[in-house]
């Protein structure tokens, strides 16, 4: 039986609550005998900052460069609003990304029939959505230099953020989703502003190259980053994987994530560079969804989007591919039953809470397995 180590940072607000639920199938994978996992659990996030003072420790980094995967809950809460700026919570999931060297962040949005009419568009426009968002995740505006408030002359203040790309950092996000489109329906949109932003024209000029000279067999179409959110809530169908920069990134995953009727449904992947030694990625997998405290320790959490995260890892960390597709068919095959979180219940439907959710998809994978 093959063994896996799996560090566990669940954060702040529902994140311990979701990622229960997660360990649910980790111990039921190491019970039925498919794959044993190794587990870890560290602090992250505003429990880090009361603890030690920060969002995370060099200790908690050390064993999450140690893990063949690392499952993050959510960080955050009102709680820290006024920490200083380089401890807040969210400072915690920043070092992890840039340490791991986490720099393409790929972020499903599935619309299952069953939840079809949870969405804020008709039926029809999102009934077997299935699209993947490949932002690029550690350049761009979030970590451009300078970044800086100052004070002029007049006493007004300035405020800059520097967005920066550079060729590499364009041609590696630029293969992950064209290698993506291929096991897909081979089919990349990439998105920028060249129309304003110089950084837009390069973004254009190596994603042309790159697909010109070794993907030529994926489709590739260009779209302005604007009319490519306009899209989403227009005709989200005809996308497939959609590759962008990390701001515009940011806006169009969430503006996706709505399509499928709740934050608490998606879930993430963020990988780093293939080790040429062996093969193995950096990974951390994460739902899209935030802390929300204001429901944490109700039990009313959704807790599929992090069991999703956990089926990802399962994908592109541990190289169980048949093992994911069974917690995804599982997933669906619970919601297909009318099993519903408050967040999807829709009027006239009992909510079921996190727990419900979790051991029923622990039980259709033991129908699933045999």
């Amino acid at each position: 039986m093959a063994s896996y180590n799996l560090l566990l940072l669940p954060g702040d607000g529902i994140g311990p609550e979701v990622m229960a639920e997660v360990e649910k199938l980790v111990r039921w994978f190491t019970k039925t005998g498919i794959a044993r996992f190794e587990t870890e659990k560290d602090l992250v996030g505003g429990c880090a900052y009361d603890a030690h003072g920060v969002a995370i420790t060099d200790a908690a980094m050390d064993r999450a460069q140690a893990a063949d995967a690392v499952l993050f809950g959510a960080v955050g809460g009102p709680k820290w609003d006024k920490v200083p700026y380089e401890h807040r919570p969210e400072a915690g999931l920043l070092r992890l990304r840039k340490d791991l060297g986490l720099f393409a962040n790929l972020r499903p949005a599935i619309c299952y029939p069953a939840l079809a009419d949870a969405s804020s568009l008709k039926r029809e426009l999102v009934e077997g959505l299935d699209i993947v968002i490949v932002r690029e995740l550690t350049g761009g505006v979030y970590f451009g230099e300078p970044k800086e408030i100052v004070t002029l002359e007049n006493g007004e203040k300035r405020a800059v953020d520097t967005q920066l790309y550079t060729t590499h950092e364009i041609e590696r996000i630029a293969r992950v989703a064209f290698e993506l489109a291929k096991v897909r329906r081979n089919k990349v949109s990439s998105a920028e502003k060249r129309n304003v932003m110089r950084t837009g024209v390069l973004w254009n000029e190596v994603v042309t190259r790159v697909h010109k000279e070794e993907y030529p067999d994926v489709e590739l179409e260009h779209v302005l980053a604007d009319n490519c959110g306009m899209q989403l809530v227009r005709n989200p169908k005809q996308y497939d994987v959609i590759v962008t920069d990390n701001l515009f990134g940011d806006i169009l995953s969430d503006v996706a994530a709505m399509l499928t009727g709740s934050l608490g449904m998606l879930p993430s992947a963020s990988l780093g560079a293939e080790d040429p030694a062996t093969g193995k990625r950096k990974a951390l997998y994460e739902p899209v969804h935030g802390s929300a405290p204001d429901i944490a320790g109700k039990g009313l959490a959704n807790p599929i989007a992090m069991i999703g995260s956990f089926a990802m890892a399962l994908r592109y960390s541990f190289g169980l591919v048949k093992e994911a597709d069974m917690l995804e068919k599982a997933i669906a095959n619970v919601l297909d039953s009318g099993l519903r979180t408050k967040d999807i219940a829709g009027p006239g439907v009992n909510a079921v809470g996190t727990g419900e959710v979790g051991d029923a998809i622990v039980k259709e994978m033991e129908k699933l397995a045999g």
